[in-house]
């Protein structure tokens, strides 16, 4: 790039955010449509609970063999391309999902649709927000795009036990309405943040917001590159602890709270908790980040704070302490998120953000799918949860071992020539 190629940062770019937080946050309402409704579903239908826990368990299955293959989408024809293929797929599917919701099995193809979709979005964020954002700005941005997701998830828990009707006699269904009516809704909402996707959303701004290139190594070279930085390796092993803890925690809540004696409505409100901590770490830790120019102190602190959060959910035995361990777990693992992919995209450059992202998100669900096998009995569930205990203490040694990002610089100080290209802490 040339010296005298003007940089400069675009109001345009929270356009851009916004039309993209407004697809991954309906992407995560179409993921847990029926898990706030699970019996509900059961009964609707007349399937086993198996089968409406494939609708969630779709997204993680879908994302093994998806992830890179988008990524490489995103990276060689462009984060646009990846997000139309996305939004179109989802807007498709989250139709079908309404108007065929009497169907169960239309609905399950169209969940597995709707989960082919996920990774188009979900990989591009890094992507989206270098191409955008300044570097003073990119962590926030990340952190914003994850906060709609928590957005998301927490709207679902809410939105969806209030338009599905549940009858009972004493302790049985006997009446389900309004299954239809709530597709629709997500439905129309998710074809509506497909168009407003397709038309807002640009590939970059006419001129670049920071003074380092957007050119890349290929999608393969970028792969290659990868592996050969310690920091990125360290990084994976990070979220496929991390995240994969996350996951199964967050799916398996009921099967951890219920032995401690802990009603229906008590383990959700545990699991609800977890994703307002998350809510607010996924706005503050990374602005501060962003602010202090720093990524490595961010991550040890979240590692820090995964341990006392999933200590405390395991050997609390009142409610009031499980509510503060999952809130305590939610802060500090949710907004690891954000801050985890911009250090990835940071320190593996030149390889293309959103290979960094889908590989480590890669990471992170094949551990959760893994965890939440192991918790499939009281026993397993038990085992799992100390043996999640050690790992906390795992990733927080990993994280000292970890390099400071190398572009995490102010503009003033690249310009003047401080640094202008990341060494590479392993090449």
């Amino acid at each position: 790039m040339s010296e005298n190629t003007s940089i400069r940062v675009y109001p345009y770019r929270w356009i851009v955010l916004i039309s993209f937080m407004f697809i991954n946050l309906v992407i995560q309402i179409q993921w847990l449509t029926f898990a706030p409704i699970r019996s509900a579903a059961v009964f609707h239908y007349n399937v086993s609970g198996t089968m409406v826990d494939l609708m969630a368990m779709s997204y993680m299955l879908v994302y093994l063999i998806l992830a890179i293959p988008a990524s490489y989408i995103i990276d060689t024809k462009g984060v646009r391309t990846g997000l139309v293929i996305g939004s179109v797929i989802a807007a498709i599917c989250g139709l079908l999902k309404g108007f065929f919701a009497a169907n169960f099995v239309i609905v399950l193809i169209a969940q597995f649709g709707l989960a082919a979709a996920q990774p188009f979005v979900l990989n591009a964020v890094t992507a989206l927000t270098v191409r955008w954002f300044s570097l003073k700005e990119r962590g926030t941005a990340t952190g914003l795009a994850a906060l709609s997701q928590y957005i998301g998830i927490i709207l679902v828990m809410i939105l969806t036990p209030v338009i599905v009707k549940t009858t009972y006699t004493g302790s049985e269904i006997t009446a389900v309405s309004g299954m239809q009516n709530m597709l629709m809704v997500y439905g129309f909402l998710t074809a509506a943040a497909s168009i407003m996707c397709i038309i807002f959303v640009r590939n970059n701004p006419p001129t670049p917001p920071s003074v380092e290139t957007v050119e890349r190594h290929s999608f393969f070279d970028g792969l290659k590159h990868l592996f050969r930085q310690k920091s990125m390796l360290l990084t994976i092993v990070l979220f496929f602890i991390g995240l994969g803890i996350f996951n199964a925690v967050s799916s398996m809540v009921e099967a951890i709270c219920g032995p401690k004696g802990f009603t229906v409505d008590q383990s959700g409100m545990v699991g609800g908790i977890m994703l307002i901590g998350g809510v607010i770490g996924a706005v503050v830790l990374p602005l501060l980040s962003d602010i202090l120019r720093k990524r490595k102190i961010f991550m040890i602190i979240c590692m820090a704070g995964m341990i006392p959060g999933i200590a405390g959910l395991f050997f609390a035995s009142t409610y009031a302490g499980a509510l503060l361990a999952s809130f305590v777990l939610g802060f500090f693992v949710m907004s690891d998120g954000p801050v985890g992919f911009q250090y990835a995209a940071e320190i593996s450059y030149p390889a293309p953000e959103s290979t960094s992202q889908g590989v480590i998100l890669l990471a992170g669900q094949i551990s959760g799918l893994l965890f939440v096998l192991g918790m499939g009995t009281p026993a397993g569930v038990r085992i799992f949860m100390m043996i999640f205990i050690g790992l906390s203490f795992i990733t927080l040694a990993v994280s000292f071992f970890l390099s400071e990002s190398p572009v995490i610089l102010t503009e003033k100080e690249k310009v003047a020539g401080t640094i202008m290209s990341p060494v590479a802490d392993s090449e």
